[in-house]
């Protein structure tokens, strides 16, 4: 599963304007936050760590217009803590936006 390219892009393009040097940084503070939100909920055990991660990566996907982020963000949401399908499927994300 590839990102999406359509209002992500779009956002930061916006954002960055003509620089392609803050294109890519703000790809990877965006990436990386998303990152580090999984890795939370990969860990966690409880329904609150759960829930505050999988909010935080809601929070994330509307900040930057990521219709696929929001969707699996929402499929965190309703999911038990450490659903693995949920997990697996945010990672596929991840990996095929650090691929691009």
């Amino acid at each position: 599963m590839a990102y999406e390219t359509g209002s992500l892009d779009a956002t930061l393009s916006a954002a960055a304007g003509d620089d392609p040097v803050m294109l890519g940084e703000l790809r990877h503070a965006f990436i990386h936050s998303v990152a580090k939100q999984v890795d939370l909920l990969e860990r966690s055990r409880c329904d609150g760590n759960w829930r505050i991660a999988a909010m935080r990566l809601k929070g994330l996907a509307a900040s930057f217009h990521s219709g696929e982020l929001i969707v699996l963000a929402e499929e965190a949401i309703a999911a038990a803590p450490g659903e693995p399908t949920v997990v697996r499927a945010l990672k596929r994300f991840v990996d095929g936006f650090s691929a691009d």
